[in-house]
């Protein structure tokens, strides 16, 4: 599933300045029906390095969670993360004209991996991270992207509601099995 995602973030690269127009969220757009654009701008970047440091994001999610759910359930959390940063866009911040980029998604790839820690007995690894990530967002909340962000402006929005859609999407994952539901009953 790594390769295939890598794939189909990469393609969109070559796809010029028109390409990326016709594929990022537009508040706009979205709302006359191009409803296309609320997947498409998750897969396209601004620039060279925001596709770099994106793919970056993805391998380190790779390597820090390499066991901790299917492919299947990946994709399933993925999909949280992306619904959650539509509904926000769309119904929370109408101020917001246009956005792309798949940092959102990776956020609520962090926020399940720490889930999935805490379910794995890493406390101290889940709570480093747990703590890591909610500094990070809070941090953008009160003064905007970090400093490596270069010269793309950052939806810092898109962060939250990534990191609330693969928290959430994981918790639904947990909740149908059987055994999670055992072991946080014993906590």
């Amino acid at each position: 599933m790594l390769g295939l995602l890598f794939v189909i973030l990469v393609l969109p690269a070559w796809c010029g300045e028109a390409g990326r127009a016709a594929l990022r969220y537009e508040r706009a757009a979205v709302l006359t029906g191009d409803y296309w654009r609320l997947l498409t701008a998750h897969l396209i970047h601004g620039d060279g390095r925001h596709l770099a440091l994106n793919l970056t994001g993805l391998g380190l999610l790779a390597m820090l969670f390499p066991r901790a759910y299917s492919a299947r359930e990946w994709g399933l959390i993925m999909l949280a993360s992306m619904a959650v940063i539509d509904l926000g866009f769309v119904f929370l911040e109408p101020q917001l004209h246009w956005y792309l980029g798949f940092s959102g998604i990776l956020h609520g790839g962090l926020a399940a991996g720490a889930l999935a820690w805490w379910r794995q007995d890493s406390r101290a690894s889940a709570l480093a991270l747990t703590l890591i990530l909610l500094s990070k967002l809070f941090w953008e909340q009160l003064g905007g992207g970090l400093p490596l962000s270069g010269d793309l402006p950052v939806v810092v929005e898109a962060h939250l509601y990534g990191a609330i859609g693969g928290g959430l999407g994981a918790t639904l994952l947990r909740l149908r099995t059987q055994d999670w539901w055992c072991q946080s009953r014993s906590l």
